[in-house]
């Protein structure tokens, strides 16, 4: 996920960690379930980006699940994740911690999901030992306790997840750091319960490539990230709420038709939504297939505003993939593998910072769409 809108240069993040609390998050019981469909969106909590703060109290109603972005490492392989707030002299209309914590109990009150993001752009993580994954699970586990929050979104980005040589099968993986952040989250699922939500956020570089491209290749030469996230959400799939792949800031993948799609037209997120919804072979192996996903698993992703990423499309094009996907029809000339599902979970957006600076298009469209 991309801190930076088209032109705009990054910004820093003051240090320091929130300190944990004890108040745990409601019981699986309590929580509501997610809609039918669901709007995603990313909060800008720790940090501007040109786009304006905006305090969690004054997130619309029309965002189902808000992440705060972003949860990031204290260093690549520690495994020690922090969250700190965007600072004042960056953020002057940011709301006190009190009021940050009643907002998000707010939130939560009214049915929404609050998870922390963690990675994104600058985020790397790399849980390449064993105790970098119990510092994870530790530090995790005190920000959502802090926040009282419903779960976390993995945005595991640039060089967080990459295959080791010899590490060619994804149902059974072997690199470390995807051992260790597999086991990590199942230990939170299993602490927090059925009610713990999990999000993931990857790249198409790290999921739909796999269908040419996995690990290094036979010969070493291919880059180690190609399809690293496919053992991990092969592995978390009974566990996983939402896969939201960011279609955008992406270059050409191949879809199931053989033809390479590009960003900025309807067919790139008809196309690469399909291979979710159909399931594809690996690395071109019909025998080593990745499994479809529940239609209710997935969201697409797509920028908010031209300012928000490489990608962008307008409303009504974004429709003509939603009808294709979701009722068969204004498909052109992609013919989806996977059939038309209208139990397709929803859209997710970078970001809720950019679509209120926008006119709030994107989210009033979800609206205008789903009814």
């Amino acid at each position: 996920m991309r801190r930076l809108g088209v032109l705009l240069a990054s910004v820093a993040l003051a240090a320091g960690t929130v300190a944990s609390q004890a108040t745990p998050p409601a019981s699986a019981a309590t929580r509501a379930a997610l809609p039918a469909h669901a709007l995603v969106g990313y909060l800008h909590a720790s940090f501007a980006n040109g786009s304006g703060y905006v305090p969690v109290s004054e997130v619309p109603d029309s965002w189902d699940v808000i992440d705060l972005a972003f949860g990031e490492s204290a260093s690549a392989t520690s495994g020690q994740i922090e969250f700190t707030r965007c600072p004042a002299t960056e953020c002057p209309n940011r709301e006190s911690d009190a009021d940050f914590l009643a907002g998000i109990d707010a939130k939560r009150a009214a049915g929404k999901k609050v998870l922390l993001s963690i990675g994104g752009a600058n985020g790397e993580v790399r849980l390449t030992t064993t105790a970098a994954r119990d510092a994870f699970v530790d530090s995790v586990s005190a920000i959502v306790d802090r926040w009282h929050l419903d779960g976390i979104d993995l945005d595991f980005e640039n060089q967080s997840l990459s295959l080791d040589a010899g590490d060619t099968d994804f149902t059974k993986p072997t690199t470390p750091s995807i051992v260790n952040l597999i086991s990590a989250v199942r230990t939170l699922k299993s602490k927090y319960g059925n009610g713990f939500v999990l999000t993931a956020a990857p790249e198409t570089f790290f999921v739909q490539l796999g269908y040419q491209h996995y690990g290094p290749g036979p010969s070493g030469a291919q880059d180690p990230r190609s399809g690293a996230w496919l053992p991990v959400l092969y592995a978390l799939r009974d566990d996983l709420t939402l896969l939201t792949v960011q279609d955008y800031n992406s270059g050409p993948i191949m879809g199931l038709d053989d033809q390479y799609h590009t960003m900025g037209g309807a067919d790139f997120h008809i196309a690469m939504t399909d291979m979710l919804l159909a399931g594809f072979p690996v690395a071109g192996d019909t025998t080593t297939v990745f499994p479809a996903l529940r239609p209710d698993q997935i969201a697409i992703g797509a920028p908010a505003t031209a300012n928000a990423g490489n990608g962008y499309v307008p409303p009504a094009t974004l429709d003509e993939a939603l009808d294709c996907l979701t009722k068969g029809t204004s498909c052109g000339g992609y013919q989806p593998r996977g059939g038309a599902h209208p139990d397709l979970r929803g859209l997710m957006a970078w970001s809720i910072n950019w679509d209120l600076y926008g006119g709030g298009e994107f989210a009033g469209n979800f609206d205008t769409y789903f009814g």
